[in-house]
């Protein structure tokens, strides 16, 4: 008798656990919109506020003043000319004037 309860109560739960219920499923049906033809075109918006103007920039500084530029040096001389000759046999030809015609 000791062991007898032991024993009907793990094949009660044997028994019990073996049978498997089925889970009743229940379909869901989901609607689905669908979309229709597009609307009329809607007003056109108001315009945009202006940015506001960027502030001046500064005034640059001036330059510097450029270097003085080198003096040119001086030229280098000339040679010396030969020395005149003399007068040799060299006759000048001067033609006499023609009448006006």
């Amino acid at each position: 008798m000791k062991y007898s309860i032991i024993f009907s109560a793990v094949l009660a739960a044997l028994a019990l656990s073996a049978c498997e219920k089925p889970a009743v499923v229940t379909p869901t049906v989901v609607t689905v919109p669908v979309p229709g033809p597009a609307g009329p075109t809607g007003a056109t918006g108001a315009s945009g506020v202006t940015g506001s103007t960027g502030s001046t920039g500064l005034t640059g500084s001036p330059g510097d003043k450029g270097a003085t530029g080198a003096t040119g040096g001086a030229g280098a001389t000339g040679a010396t000319g030969e020395p005149g000759k003399t007068g040799g046999d060299t006759v000048v030809v001067i033609p006499p004037a023609q009448p006006a015609r």
